[in-house]
């Protein structure tokens, strides 16, 4: 068991770590300064700071040790793309039943994809694919619940990461964005709780994801 003063230092980075996140997101969602940035550009460099906090604080388990899955490279990659299209799935069909259940819902959605804006969709897709997309992951599970469950029980270092992640969005006032990012936290931290030998699938399921539903198959 970690002695205290290491617990001590793990949980002040944790805290802190979790603080410039949702200092981040505040910056880019918020309705008071995000007029005025570049999204993609702080986005982008959001993404490479909490990659940074992630390998300073959690060690190249970040992002997967060499015995996910036994080293099968194929088996990652096919599970990460059976996780993204399954949650595509997921998102289609709430999409469909969001604008039945709520007026506001296409509204909304269509505010999420003005984000976009007048940048390449090429560009965009490689950002997502190879920049954003695997930092949240390796920043959210593979250090955030990752070192929650050194402290906690695994489920509790779940359901506390996913509540993080969800309430990050919460300056954008976005109900279809918070809800989203609810789903997207309990789908890839429930799959990191019950198989965290998986986080390289997962970080390449946040990948492909992110890709299809902002650029090649929007909804």
């Amino acid at each position: 068991m970690p002695s205290n003063s290491i617990k001590i230092r793990d949980k002040s980075k944790l805290v802190l770590s979790v603080l410039v996140a949702a200092l981040l997101w505040f910056i880019m969602f918020s309705p008071w300064i995000s007029p005025h940035i570049n999204f993609w550009l702080c986005m982008t460099a959001s993404a490479i700071v909490l990659t940074c906090f992630a390998f300073a604080f959690g060690g190249k388990e970040s992002i997967g040790t060499d015995s996910d899955l036994s080293g099968t490279k194929t088996a990652t990659v096919l599970i990460g793309i059976l996780i993204a299209a399954s949650l595509w799935g997921v998102f289609w069909v709430g999409d469909k039943l969001s604008q039945l259940l709520f007026s506001f819902s296409r509204a909304q959605v269509n505010l999420i994809y003005n984000i976009k804006g007048n940048v390449s969709p090429t560009l965009l897709a490689l950002l997502l694919l190879f920049v954003i997309g695997p930092a949240e992951e390796i920043f959210w599970r593979g250090y955030v619940q990752r070192t929650l469950s050194k402290y906690r029980s695994p489920f509790v270092a779940f359901l506390l990461t996913t509540a993080c992640y969800t309430a990050v969005h919460l300056p954008s006032g976005n109900f279809m964005l918070i809800m989203a990012a609810l789903v997207c936290g309990i789908v890839w931290g429930g799959l990191y709780w019950l198989m965290p030998q998986n986080l390289k699938a997962i970080i390449i399921s946040h990948a492909l994801w992110d890709a299809a539903a902002f650029v090649w198959l929007p909804f």
